[in-house]
């Protein structure tokens, strides 16, 4: 058997698999996330580091499965944030999360050094804040004491790994997702480290994510259950995990959409995909070789999850309250840039907004214009794959969201391509996890055999009607985006 822990925006997700990577049970295990004013997303690594112990344990005595089954432990997580760490690999401060998005300043100085068109080719990526660099950076300005007592840096999965072996490692996907990886030159970018003046030796060691990091020591198996000594494979970054998981693998399977806490379109490549208009951006696949081009929003199933939350009650009833009703065709717009904003528009100063409000609207239309909202946004992040020349014929969606019929029925229809469920949704990126586990432990023979693990359960037809309709829909949604961009810009409010 498997243990796959998926180190996710709300909680770990531990998952018990066959040693080919079926899954046979789940466990979550939540924590809290701090969102503050001015772009603060902060979580407590030690608060990650319960939640494994917990999500481990129960998951081995809710499926009564002794500890000698277990032939390894999988790593997946959430990508692009910042641990720091001190001598003794404690955490000096709060880990800041991916969403975290205050250090504009310190992106505007890197950009000052290196042009964005130049550090795209290199990266893969726009300098950003929601970048680890420039959350470095920020740390080094604003908080000199924690910076002072900073001697290595990681990420999520990675601090995850070192609890359970000692060894602090990194793996390719997640250097990919961090601002500092060249990624051409597999290496971590001498260019965009001298111009942020962050010292190389802060980094992991990056190694292949099919990499046995170390043994489980004796502590860490008496926090998991574990046995001493059971084999730990490095994993991978969220995003790319997802990938496996959805059966993408190789350059000939079709890309899919994720419908997460953020939300994305991706695909699998030989090659990194350099958007003209840097719509997108590329991560490094834990499939050796490959890339993972990908168009990810800030706030997709966030957004449904505010709103939801808001409002109270069923979440079911409420989408099917959004069923019965029209938004954008009654002129009701939602922009879903709750956490600022990735793909498209790469603008952290963007913000949520309703545009077109009328006193007749009800809750079910408000939660109907965030589906579409999520869907138009992502609409125009599918156009950075098809005018790229990636053919998009249909779309398989995993994710919370695409547990929603209501909603896979909405994207169907706003991006005119069949939308499919697959019988794997929620559980993607342990899948991926387990998988690559499997493949790191030598108990499989290759990636290929994720293709077999989920199947398409459910298969939803656009209404070729409404295509003209959509197109002028989404036209407006990019207008109503346009001309609030000015004011992102000169809002002054707290988080402003």
């Amino acid at each position: 058997m498997i243990i796959a822990h998926d180190l996710g925006t709300t909680g770990d997700k531990a998952s018990l698999h066959e040693d080919d990577g079926r899954t046979v049970a789940t466990v979550t295990v939540p924590y809290d996330t701090d969102f503050g004013a001015g772009g603060v997303a902060e979580q407590d690594p030690e608060e990650w580091w319960r939640a494994v112990g917990e999500a481990g344990r129960r998951l081995l005595a809710d499926t009564g499965t002794d500890a000698a089954q277990v032939a390894g432990v999988g790593l997946s997580g959430q990508m692009m944030g910042a641990v720091f760490l001190d001598a003794a690999d404690r955490p000096v401060r709060p880990a800041m999360i991916w969403a975290d998005h205050r250090s504009v300043p310190q992106v505007e100085h890197l950009l000052g050094v290196v042009p964005q068109e130049e550090a795209y080719r290199e990266l893969g990526h726009r300098i950003h804040p929601t970048y680890t660099l420039a959350k470095l950076m920020w740390v080094r300005e604003h908080e000199p004491e924690a910076w002072a007592r900073t001697r290595r840096v990681c990420l999520a999965k990675d601090f995850v790994a070192l609890r359970m072996t000692g060894r602090l490692v990194t793996d390719p996907s997640d250097a990919s997702g961090t601002d500092m990886w060249d990624q051409r030159g597999a290496r971590w970018s001498p260019r965009l480290l001298g111009a942020a003046g962050v010292d190389p030796d802060l980094l992991p060691e990056v190694v292949p994510s099919t990499t046995v990091v170390g043994p489980l020591t004796d502590d860490a198996a008496g926090a998991t259950g574990l046995l001493p000594g059971t084999p730990v494979v490095i994993g991978g970054g969220d995003g790319p995990m997802a990938a496996v998981g959805a059966g993408v693998v190789a350059p000939t399977d079709p890309p899919y959409v994720c419908l997460g806490s953020s939300s994305w379109v991706s695909a699998a490549t030989t090659a990194p995909l350099h958007d003209g208009p840097m719509r997108s951006m590329t991560f490094d696949h834990v499939v050796p070789g490959l890339f993972v081009p990908t168009a990810t929003m800030q706030a997709g199933g966030a957004s449904l999850s505010w709103i939801t939350g808001l409002f109270g009650g069923d979440v079911a009833a409420l989408l099917d309250a959004a069923a019965g009703v029209h938004a954008a065709d009654e002129g009701l717009f939602f922009l879903p840039h709750l956490l600022g904003e990735r793909s498209p528009s790469w603008n952290a100063k963007a913000a949520g907004a309703f545009i077109g409000l009328q006193r007749h609207h009800e809750p079910a239309h408000l939660v109907r214009a965030v589906l579409e909202g999520v869907g138009f946004n992502l609409r125009t992040c599918l156009a950075a794959f098809t005018d790229n020349g990636l053919a998009v014929e249909s779309l398989d969606v995993i994710g919370g969201g695409a547990q929603s019929a209501v909603w896979m029925q909405v994207l169907a229809d706003l991006w005119q391509v069949p939308v499919r469920q697959r019988t794997i949704v929620a559980d993607a990126n342990s899948l991926g996890a387990a998988v690559t586990a499997a493949v790191g432990l030598g108990l499989v023979d290759g990636f290929d055999v994720a293709r077999g693990l989920s199947e398409v359960a459910a298969e939803y037809e656009p209404d070729p009607r409404l295509a003209r309709r959509v197109a002028d829909q989404h036209a407006t949604f990019r207008d109503g985006y346009d001309r609030l961009e000015p004011w992102f810009e000169t809002r002054t409010g707290r988080d402003g």
